[in-house]
């Protein structure tokens, strides 16, 4: 069983030397490791000697320009602002004192704060939802 086992060690391990003999081994890693960032459309420089490994990587247009993805991001300032929404926060403020008002002025506004709240809940669920959909 020994022997067997010697005799099939051998047979496996005489190719692998054969063909360790056929190619010269390395004398291990390169000697030197270059990485190379491209703009536009620069090219790769070629290796100065064979012990030198050259490894290029496209980094877009320019090195002083602001990626595509976080060009012209909207604003967010008050001229930005719909005139719509800006209707909507003048009436909430006149609404002080009405029915369903939720304030402490008027007879009427202890009514509605769960209306606000919930609106309030609504409209930042939105707002949570439009600037996770630009972040990149």
């Amino acid at each position: 069983m020994l022997a067997r086992l010697m005799i099939a060690t051998a047979l496996l391990a005489a190719p692998a030397l054969a063909h360790s003999q056929d190619q010269p081994t390395p004398d291990g890693p390169p000697k030197r490791v270059r990485s190379i960032l491209l703009y536009g459309q620069e090219s790769c420089p070629k290796p100065a000697n064979p012990d030198e490994i050259v490894v290029c990587s496209n980094a877009g247009d320019s090195p002083y320009r602001i990626p595509k993805r976080f060009r012209d991001q909207p604003k967010e300032d008050a001229p930005s602002t719909s005139w719509s929404r800006r209707m909507e926060v003048v009436e909430d403020f006149n609404r002080a004192g009405m029915p369903n008002s939720c304030s402490a002025v008027g007879t009427g506004g202890q009514t509605g704060c769960s209306r606000q709240l919930l609106q309030q809940w609504y409209q930042d669920k939105l707002d949570r939802e439009v600037k996770g959909a630009r972040v990149p």
